[in-house]
């Protein structure tokens, strides 16, 4: 018998989503579209929201590619993202929500404006100088943890403190994916155009620290100024974190110093604490007089770690490099 009529062999393929492992067996020349199908079947997940990565690639949609075609083997693992059908129908009506109050305040602000005397302390700064849109990334899962996350940022009673006194004013605060440019943990477009953040670990359904991206929002920021990691650069940013941690500790008064800047930054020891101050700007007050070669010796490992970190973060920084291919 030739070999153009032998039968396909099977190949097996096993598809994580969300926690789920799908043990699937389709003909090596079964077309995407028939694996989509049963995925849909499986997870609720409609075709055209499916979205297949294996091996770092994403699967490019064609109607008559076969599985053999994109490289699917047999033993491969595939993760699958997307939102089911009644979370696409959720998604609708909030955004519908969503379209309904943005029309309202169109409307409000086409009406002529009365003048009232203002009893109150808002000032313009409060409104301009802020994230004028907050944009998850609806597709990836939990979306809705995504928006907290994004809107409690936003809402940082220190970052909104910077972001008037500095006058920074960003159009959009969104998420950056983990499958895009994973090395990178933000970045800053055009000026503040839009601030993307990788608030996600690899798992995509799981969320980094949120004093650790506070602290890349920060750096993101200083952006707006500053394109290159240069002097101007490492200044503003120091600068920036510095008045996070004066600020909150102003928040909290009667408490110590070294404590309020160990709540924002989480630092690994009271000489941590104190490089801290010391990298940030600032006169940090002495921990007392007994063994002080050993906390000369600990403040200089901590000071160390700190700069560390701040050379780690411009590394995992897109900004500067989008800006030399600009």
């Amino acid at each position: 018998m030739s070999s153009a009529s032998a039968t396909p062999e099977n190949i097996n393929l096993t598809i994580s989503f969300r926690g789920t492992a799908y043990e699937i067996s389709l003909p090596s020349d079964a077309p995407l579209a028939r694996l989509e199908t049963q995925l849909e079947e499986l997870t609720s997940v409609p075709s055209s929201h499916q979205k297949l990565l294996f091996r770092g690639k994403k699967v490019q949609h064609a109607d008559d590619i076969t599985l053999v075609q994109l490289g699917l083997r047999d033993g491969l693992k595939v993760q699958m993202l997307g939102s089911t059908a009644h979370e696409v129908a959720s998604l609708n009506v909030t955004e519908s929500e969503h379209q309904r109050k943005e029309r309202i305040l169109r409307e409000r602000a086409l009406k002529p404006q009365v003048k009232i005397r203002s009893t109150g302390s808002a000032t313009v700064d409060s409104t301009t100088y802020v994230f004028h849109n907050i944009d998850p990334l609806r597709h990836l899962p939990k979306p809705e943890t995504a928006l907290e996350r994004l809107t409690k940022l936003s809402n940082d009673p220190a970052i909104q403190h910077i972001m008037q006194k500095h006058k920074f004013s960003v159009g959009v605060l969104t998420e950056l994916a983990p499958h895009e440019q994973p090395h990178l943990l933000g970045l800053n477009v055009n000026v503040g155009q839009a601030i993307k953040l990788r608030i996600r670990t690899d798992a995509y359904d799981g969320f980094r620290p949120y004093l650790e991206v506070r602290r890349v929002l920060c750096h993101e920021l200083a952006h707006n100024v500053w394109s290159d990691h240069d002097n101007n650069f490492k200044e503003l940013n120091s600068q920036l974190n510095r008045e996070v941690a004066e600020f909150e500790a102003a928040e909290k008064r009667g408490t110590h110093y070294l404590s309020d800047l160990r709540d924002a930054y989480q630092p690994l020891s009271n000489e941590e604490a104190e490089a801290l101050v010391h990298v940030l700007g600032g006169n940090g007050s002495p921990l007392g007089n007994s063994a002080e070669e050993r906390r000369r010796r600990a403040l200089e490992a901590a000071t160390t770690r700190l700069r560390k970190q701040e050379e780690e973060l411009e590394k995992s920084c897109g900004t500067t490099e989008k800006s030399k291919r600009a």
